[in-house]
């Protein structure tokens, strides 16, 4: 049986339209940006944090800084295959303490002057998977309060544009034959979109318990059902996606 991660970093992103920065984009006020001296390859790289004044990034890549910087997945980035594989290291500090999205748009500044990037937007069908409510009805409600000392188990706190972003990763981890085998997530990701039409914060636990040989899918599919009362539904959907034109491997340092 494999244990699954209680925490992983995930881009907060969304499938929805990819909407265009303001005018005057907001820019963290100190950044240093250089290649990672030390590679670590795609099991483990993407390691990207958030604090209130500013981002720590360590073997990130340029297609993770993107999705990141305009709330998608992985798959919704389209353009060279080194954006996938170069790896990078990152501080930046903004004056003062900014939000999540305000950061986001940050970034979006941060790459474009430091890796030169030019990118245009486009739709393409492509599949998905959809975050919907199973016919018995959910079973989860949101909650703005974060559980102090949750339960055992895979702990979820967020809203379920999020969720979905999570089980992008989750449900790329390949079944495997050897417990003692560390399970990585695939950079093959298939977007996971929500059509729940819930909105609001949730923080509930998942108690996972996945069977050697049995794929995520399946897995997640009866803890979704069994214990959130929702499910998902693999489908061909026309999503937005953004396409890299131009950057730069090597980007300016600071």
């Amino acid at each position: 049986m494999r244990a699954l991660p209680l925490l992983i970093s995930l881009a907060f992103s969304s499938s929805a339209a990819i909407g265009q920065a303001p005018t005057t984009t907001p820019a963290f006020d100190v950044a240093s940006v250089r290649p990672s001296q030390h590679l670590v390859g795609p099991d483990y790289n993407n390691q990207l944090t958030y604090a209130p004044a500013g981002i720590r990034a360590r073997n990130v890549t340029l297609k993770r800084l993107v999705a990141e910087a305009y709330h998608l997945q992985l798959n919704q980035v389209f353009g060279p295959n080194w954006l996938g594989q170069n790896e990078y290291d990152i501080d930046a500090k903004a004056a003062g303490v900014s939000t999540k999205e305000q950061m986001a748009l940050m970034l979006r500044s941060l790459v474009a002057d430091r890796f030169h990037l030019t990118r245009h937007s486009e739709t393409r069908e492509m599949r998905v998977y959809e975050l919907v409510i199973d016919k018995s009805g959910s079973k989860i409600r949101p909650n703005d309060v974060e559980t102090a000392t949750a339960p055992a188990g895979f702990h979820f706190h967020g809203d379920l544009r999020q969720f979905a972003d999570l089980l992008a990763v989750q449900l790329s981890i390949p079944s495997s034959d050897n417990p003692g085998e560390p399970a990585r997530a695939s950079t093959s990701q298939i977007p996971v979109v929500d059509k729940t039409g819930m909105p609001g914060v949730f923080d509930f636990t998942v108690d996972m318990h996945p069977e050697l040989g049995t794929n995520m899918f399946t897995s997640w599919q009866r803890a979704l059902q069994d214990q959130l009362g929702l499910k998902i539904e693999s489908r061909k959907e026309n999503l937005e996606v953004l396409v890299i034109d131009r950057a730069s491997k090597i980007p300016t340092e600071n």
